[in-house]
């Protein structure tokens, strides 16, 4: 049997490899505890109490010694005993005798039964045993030794509870061979180069300001530039879409979320109410509320919906410190909400519609690899099943329609309705969650939503909540990364730079940024001190698209010499002639 790279198999893989690197540690420190070790996304760690802190060096000396323990291919063998005889196997090792006393009393999942009749799975392969219930590779030898590689060591509490001891967490990778751990090394540092906090100071988009607070942006120009750009583009499309524009308040008054049901289920996402006027304000976390009160400020006919307001609708939560994250994990951020409102007979193409618009959007921007995850009714609802059922299959039949690849999380829906999530692959096969579709059957019934129908009587429609880019923040955030930086055209904050060669030729680059600057071109002049080819090498660390140079032939032509940020340098052309074609190249986007 061959391990392959499906997840179950790599599951297996990784278990097996870090018990073999437990071995191995133990080897190196005889004296050495061992306390959990878990297979983890693209890899595993295990937890030891040790006599000194790792070093690189020991990480090294223990890889030689987990590929002496390979090639031995010794058969990994699964074993139950009862209680005694596991604390008698595990007298030297504290962390399992505790767990040991935690599965005695139901707490842990080595074993089944109570007290003294729990029965304890282990595996082991030669010399080592841990409590276990796999599953494992069936012997060493179906492990490539170039297959694996010891990452890191970390610090880690006891359970994660900092009133214990202090551990150190070896971190490591394990694939079925050296090239899949290698294209896996290469995935890694690549993604440290495209760390959208680490590109966003270099390329001067973006700042957190612990003095302002953690997980509130502060966006420079050029980030700035970037979403006025993205916002524009996808405001005018909604409006070609049929949606309206809405505008709504960063506040409302206590019974507000009371009424939406926030301040009973989401208050510990919630700011702290301010006192006006004798009346309780919150921060919202959410826009729906507020588009409801629209709908509801005049009764609506059958003949007014659907209704679709679109709003980029900035929202606070609370999220703590240990999870903040750039702009992929913020306090502060901006959704660009919709709400849909319409009737039974509508939703279907409602749907429809809301999924392949979401789609034509992401695409624009480069994003072309999605799945969808279609969650359904669970065991607590609220709303008619007749209902859910309804708006669980026009979400099933729009992601055939679009011929997505798809999966069902059954009973996996929100208790107010049935949803879709579409995730992207990211340039470097990274799923990031993006657009939702989401029904609600809770607000609607909470806020008493009604239309006329055609029979004159009160109905009360269908609420879909629907995001598309998530949050302006957390989406410029993936396409830092997606595009490592070096935006298209269409995005880039500076389109082009003049570099002059000498002062004298600075008058001629000002009025050839004068004609670009009319044209819609963002170009900005280089006029530094520096010579020309690091004023090149700056545009170039700077991701700017164009680079057009200016000397005494071109000034003397009219002309600038074009060099590409990637692609060959095309030479001198007139001014008009590039800006024929930068402006046909900015009208291309993506899908």
């Amino acid at each position: 049997m061959s391990v392959n790279a499906d997840p179950d198999s790599l599951y297996r893989l990784r278990h097996s490899v870090a018990h073999i690197m437990a071995q191995a540690v133990l080897e190196v420190f005889p004296e050495g505890k061992i306390a959990i070790g878990p297979p983890i996304e693209d890899g595993f760690y295990y937890d030891f109490d040790l006599p000194r802190a790792l070093s690189s060096i020991d990480l090294e000396e223990i890889e030689q010694r987990m590929r002496k323990i390979i090639a031995r291919g010794n058969p990994f063998t699964y074993s139950e005993v009862n209680a005694e005889a596991a604390r008698q196997l595990f007298q030297q090792q504290p962390y399992k005798l505790e767990l040991l006393a935690g599965l005695a009393q139901g707490q842990d999942e080595y074993g089944e039964g109570e007290g003294a009749a729990t029965v304890i799975s282990t595996y082991r392969h030669e010399t080592f045993e841990d409590l276990c219930r796999g599953p494992h590779v069936e012997d060493t030898k179906q492990i490539a030794s170039d297959g694996f590689k010891l990452l890191s060591v970390a610090g880690a509490y006891w359970r994660g509870d900092e009133r214990n001891a202090m551990l150190q967490r070896i971190y490591g990778t394990a694939w079925p061979t050296k090239a899949d751990l290698e294209q896996y090394l290469w995935r890694v540092e690549e993604a440290k180069k495209r760390d959208h906090r680490k590109l966003g100071k270099e390329l001067d988009l973006f700042s957190i300001s612990e003095e302002v607070g953690g997980g509130l942006i502060l966006w420079h120009p050029k980030g700035a530039r970037i979403r006025v750009i993205v916002e524009d583009f996808v405001r005018q499309e909604h409006l070609r879409n049929g949606y309206e524009w809405v505008f709504s308040p960063h506040v409302g008054r206590a019974q507000l979320w009371e009424t939406s049901g926030h301040l009973g289920f989401y208050q510990e996402n919630m700011y702290a109410p301010m006192d006006i006027e004798g009346d309780l304000y919150y921060v919202k976390p959410m826009n729906c509320p507020f588009h409801i009160h629209i709908y509801q400020s005049q009764l609506r006919s059958y003949r007014d919906l659907p209704q679709r307001y679109a709003e980029y609708g900035t929202v606070y939560r609370y999220e703590r410190s240990g999870v903040l994250h750039g702009l992929t994990r913020v306090r502060g951020f901006t959704q660009d909400d919709a709400h849909i409102f319409c009737c039974p007979e509508q939703v279907g193409a409602e749907i429809s519609k809301a999924l392949a618009f979401s789609l034509t959007i992401l695409r624009a921007f480069g994003l072309s690899d999605f799945k969808a995850y279609l969650s359904t009714r669970p065991a607590k609802y609220v709303g008619e099943p007749s209902k859910w059922e309804q708006a669980t299959e026009a979400l099933r039949q729009a992601v055939v329609e679009q011929e997505l690849p798809y999966e069902v999380d059954e009973g996996g829906g929100a208790f107010y309705g049935p949803k879709i999530d579409l995730k992207v692959h990211d340039a470097l096969g990274r799923q990031w969650q993006l657009s939702t579709i989401q029904f609600d059957f809770n607000l609607p019934e909470r806020f008493g939503l009604e239309y006329i129908g055609e029979d004159g009587q009160r109905h009360q429609p269908y609420m879909v909540h629907r995001a598309l880019l998530g949050s302006i923040e957390r989406f410029f955030g993936i396409l830092i990364e997606h595009y490592a930086g070096a935006f298209p055209l269409w995005l880039a904050p500076v389109q082009a730079v003049l570099i002059p060669i000498t002062d004298r030729h600075l008058e001629y680059a000002r009025k050839v940024q004068e004609v670009m600057l009319k044209a819609g071109l963002r170009v900005e002049i280089n006029a530094g001190k520096d010579r020309m080819q690091a004023k090149i090498r700056q545009a170039q660390v700077t991701k700017i698209p164009y680079m057009l140079v200016i000397g005494d032939k071109e000034q003397a032509a009219e002309a600038v010499a074009v060099r590409q940020r990637s692609g060959p340098d095309l030479g001198a052309m007139p001014v008009a002639d590039f800006l024929a074609q930068v402006q046909a190249e900015m009208e291309v986007r993506a899908n």
